[in-house]
């Protein structure tokens, strides 16, 4: 049988399950990415779990989201994850080398392997030839304890590339035509393979910026091919020997077909508060900006750099706008400083800040109240800023700088001037000092835990029978964001479940938590629309609602990442068998849920009594066998507490 790059790779980690659609399948992992916002968890979680050593091939621990040391909590949690890391074998990315998914594929990624993540943008290493997803940190966990990850067989799309991009279109107007044609939930359920004549003309940063925003469109990952160009970025990096060829068979089929003439592309940019509202750039074009923003791990190349300097090289930013520099690796940042280009940057006015995710995240340069921010980070959503009522645009490197410039978001095209001429350097300076090897023996270390770091709450199994309020109903799209926000205020608290779970639902209800505390022990419900969950992969858009008593989340469909984190501390997530029945639930109306326990493990039908307005509707799960024993037991975490005790 003729195989595309996207079966290869899972038949050569499949270790259960059938490749068919739909399937749950188990897949070996030899490599697993954390960062600082969810890396605190998953040590903990290892701890929880009783774990001596990770059981990879390799691990990897990056400090990027969360480098702001406002006060103790996070230089706290930075030695707690360093003691973590050196005690059960992971390698530690010490603050300021730079982001996980960049600073991965500079010195860890090889085509070939499976990398699991507790970031939803691990999916960025699709563009070395890897089989590279995001999931919740305690599946991160339980793969750096040798466990299968488990997925659902997703169906795979391939999209044809053809044609070459024209000057001032890059990588980032290739995914937001995608997300322009699919929407946000477009790829859920689905791997985008990207394959044709096409990818000639793209490096394997190109292909990152691509590979990167498979998020966005919800989609389990994104595959390309290990080719030449995938050889060529490995040898810059000095790490030739772990390139292998692999591309898709000549006649490989795949499940959906889409096609992009890359050279009919056009400037592209993502209107606030989403990214798959994608419009040309001249359609917006003239709108007053604030900020433009370069850098972020949707545009971390040397390339996207280096083409802004070259734009805004002899001239002057607006003097209204802040023209934030965010290199994505100090490796990146000393070639910007050896070949000139952060001059350049800096002489026409750039604010160069540390390598990490910074803005991105909301840590730091937040937009001013009601103003335009252009940025070449992956996400728009609504507060996501740092700015609750934020105007953020998503656009490439060139229509950034291009923007800066004028005080008005432009199309480069119109800049007046030729297009800068560019090509990637055949040699560079290579970083790995920032990089510290596990110590060679656990027991030698003991875990560095500030007051701040708190134990995981006792996750207990769900009860038979439940009855209380919805103190939440949510439209569509709602992201993890919108469940619990980042910044500044928020995110030094990853380690304390208590104290985080006072900002759940803030940035769509502020008065959530005061409500939800009255019946934290009898428990309550959330109510959702579509696409339920999108976004970030984080854990704490889950622990806050269960810290809560949140037992059920019923919703018309949910985002992947967050249905199986759901699943994973024991919330029970449903859908409406009739998405109608959505409409007749109100705020503050009385659910009842009786039997849950039989009812999950019978079938996939469950009967809920709205008790408020005297009315009966039918909900589904779509679980599998071993999911619904995590609800039973009450977490994935008691099953593996469970599991060990048996065998010691």
């Amino acid at each position: 049988m003729k195989k595309n790059v996207a079966q290869k790779l899972i038949e050569s980690h499949l270790v259960s399950g059938k490749m068919e659609p739909g399937n749950e399948i188990g897949l070996k992992i030899d490599q697993t990415l954390t960062q600082d916002a969810t890396g605190t968890m998953v040590m903990l979680e290892l701890e929880a779990m009783d774990l001596d050593r990770v059981k990879t091939e390799l691990s990897a621990q990056y400090i990027d989201h969360n480098l702001l040391q406002t006060d103790f909590k996070n230089a706290d949690d930075h030695l707690f994850l360093r003691s973590a890391c050196r005690k059960f074998g992971v390698w530690y990315s010490r603050p300021g080398n730079g982001v996980s998914h960049p600073v991965h594929m500079e010195r860890f990624g090889i085509p070939g392997k499976s990398l699991l993540g507790s970031d939803s943008h691990t999916c960025s290493a699709g563009s070395l030839g890897m089989l590279a997803m995001g999931a919740g940190g305690l599946e991160v966990a339980t793969a750096m304890a040798g466990e299968p990850f488990y997925v659902k067989m997703p169906r795979i799309m391939g999209v044809k590339l053809t044609g070459k991009m024209p000057d001032w279109v890059s990588a980032k107007d290739v995914i937001l035509e995608m997300l322009r044609r699919h929407g946000v939930s477009g790829g859920v359920g689905k791997i985008i393979e990207y394959y044709g004549p096409g990818l000639d003309s793209l490096s394997a940063m190109d292909r990152h910026v691509i590979a990167n925003m498979g998020a966005e469109l919800g989609a389990t990952t994104t595959v390309f091919p290990s080719d030449n160009n995938t050889r060529i970025f490995l040898e810059q990096q000095e790490r030739a020997d772990v390139w292998t060829e692999l591309v898709h068979d000549d006649g490989a089929e795949y499940d959906e077909h889409d096609e992009i003439d890359l050279s009919a592309l056009e400037p592209l940019i993502a209107k606030p508060s989403s990214p798959g509202n994608v419009v040309p750039v001249t359609e917006v074009a003239g709108k007053e900006i604030y900020q433009a923003m370069v850098g972020s791990s949707a545009n971390p190349g040397f390339r996207d750099f280096a083409i802004a300097a070259l734009i805004v090289d002899g001239k002057q930013v607006h003097n209204r706008v802040s023209f934030d520099i965010n290199p994505t690796s100090r490796q990146i940042t000393e070639n910007l400083i050896e070949l000139g280009y952060l001059g350049k940057l800096i002489r026409s006015g750039g604010r160069v800040h540390q390598p990490g995710c910074n803005g991105c995240i909301g840590m730091g340069q937040a937009p001013a109240t009601g103003k335009i921010s252009l940025r070449t980070v992956p996400r728009n959503f609504p507060g996501r800023s740092g700015t609750k009522e934020d105007s953020v645009y998503l656009c490439s490197p060139e229509t950034a700088a291009a923007s800066a410039l004028t005080g008005v978001i432009t199309d480069p095209r119109e800049l007046g001037m030729e297009y800068p001429a560019y090509s990637e350097p055949d040699k560079i300076k290579i970083n790995t000092s920032m990089l510290l090897a596990p110590a060679e023996k656990s027991e030698d270390v003991e875990l560095e835990k500030g007051p701040n770091i708190k134990t995981l709450p006792e996750l207990d199994p769900i009860p038979d029978n439940i009855q209380g309020p919805v103190l939440m109903k949510a439209g569509d799209d709602v992201s993890t964001d919108e469940i619990m926000p980042a910044g500044t205020k928020v995110l030094p608290l990853r380690s304390n479940i208590p104290e985080i779970s006072k900002f759940t639902f803030a940035q769509i209800d502020d008065k959530y938590y005061q409500r939800a505390m009255k019946y934290k022990d009898s428990g309550s419900f959330v109510v959702g629309g579509s696409n339920y969950g999108q976004g970030s992969s984080r854990e704490h858009a889950v622990l806050g609602p269960r810290y809560l008593g949140v037992k059920v989340v019923l919703v018309k469909s949910f985002a992947r990442i967050h249905w199986q984190n759901l699943i994973n501390f024991g919330i029970l997530p449903l859908t409406f068998k009739n998405p109608a029945a959505y409409d007749r639930i109100g705020m503050e109306d009385v659910l009842v849920f009786r039997n849950i326990r039989k009812s999950i493990q019978d079938g996939g039908e469950i009967e809920v009594e709205n008790k408020t307005k005297g009315e009966k509707f039918t909900a589904v799960h779509n679980m599998s066998e071993r999911q619904v024993e995590m609800i039973l037991k009450g977490s994935l975490i008691n099953i593996f507490r469970e599991r060990n005790k048996a065998n010691s």
